[in-house]
């Protein structure tokens, strides 16, 4: 683990491979594929490339990202990639304006129409983002963390300005995304009382690890650079559970040697107005209800991994218009 003062420790990375759809609003050109079909997308980009696309839902945290890496020095580098089924003719206009907002890309992969998400883990990838729900399938089977992201429809009177604070905030559901998903399978199986049960007389057992531990410990490598106090990237563990259940969460992390900087139990209360006050840049969650909530608060990011997303499987993850361009 790298210490304050190492000098001769190995730079730390995050790698984040986002794609187009995520990171800009590419509404307008979606419902000309959509329409039209791919010749008139096509036509529609070219005739379209010298206009700037507006952010898009994983904007505020790519920017903020990239900006880490000033923070870092020689200690340390955050990349953000851009992963595409454009094409490199129709993905012209999409670098063009990554490089207007001051975004310092300098590695995409435009896949034409493929899946791009074998690309992810070839980049080395610790995170991918996609608006794609049957690209980030496959990624996550490919042992990636990976989200469908969801943009945050937050009233406008109650919406913050993206600079009120540069720090990224990274908030994460625990079973089924930071934690495998055991023990829900055993809440739905048996109930709430059996839970409990269980995870009391497990309390010294660590629980697995799930599909976002590994993005986890990426993180914490860049914490560990800097004192709580001064850290640029800031994490809450944000989860259902409660006492008695709560023990077994904690030891857990400290069995993983991992520091999560808050930690909200929250017994079975909604999560969105917590997630609000902590003004996340983008909260990770496993089941479609939850992420539905947290959306109306904060960008989030669907993780369909676990007992959940085999139950509550969405037809229209498998048709032709959900690709992510």
């Amino acid at each position: 683990m790298p210490k304050l003062d190492d000098t001769t420790a190995e730079p730390v990375k995050l790698i984040v491979a986002i794609s187009s759809r995520a990171l800009f609003d590419l509404s307008d050109s979606h419902r000309v594929f959509e329409t039209e079909g791919v010749d008139a997308y096509r036509a529609y980009q070219v005739a379209h490339e010298n206009d700037i696309l507006a952010p898009g839902v994983a904007f505020t945290l790519a920017r903020k990202l990239l900006n880490l890496s000033a923070r870092l020095g020689d200690r340390g580098r955050v990349e953000v990639i851009l992963i595409s089924r454009n094409s490199s003719d129709t993905g012209l206009r999409i670098l063009t304006s990554a490089h207007h907002h001051g975004l310092t890309i300098t590695r995409a992969a435009f896949t034409g129409g493929a899946s791009p998400y074998r690309y992810v883990a070839a980049f080395g990838a610790d995170l991918f983002l996609s608006a794609d729900p049957r690209d980030v399938r496959s990624a996550l089977r490919a042992g990636c963390a990976a989200a469908t992201v969801r943009s945050a429809t937050i009233p406008p009177e109650s919406s913050a300005d993206e600079q009120s604070h540069d720090q990224v905030r990274i908030a994460f559901d625990g079973d089924a995304v930071l934690f495998s998903d055991d023990a829900e399978q055993l809440f739905r199986r048996e109930g709430l009382d059996a839970f409990n049960e269980r995870e009391l007389a497990a309390a010294h057992d660590p629980l697995p690890g799930g599909p976002f531990k590994g993005l986890l410990v990426a993180i914490h490598q860049i914490q560990s650079l800097f004192s709580p106090a001064d850290a640029p990237l800031r994490t809450a563990l944000v989860t259902s559970r409660g006492a008695p259940s709560h023990e077994r969460v904690i030891r857990t992390l400290r069995a993983w040697d991992i520091r999560i900087d808050e930690a909200l139990f929250l017994g079975g209360l909604g999560k969105g107005r917590f997630l609000a006050a902590f003004d996340a840049d983008i909260f990770f969650d496993d089941q479609r209800a939850h992420c539905d909530v947290a959306s109306q608060h904060v960008a989030t990011g669907h993780v369909p991994h676990g007992i959940a997303n085999a139950e509550e499987w969405d037809p229209a993850d498998s048709q032709t218009g959900d690709r992510d361009h």
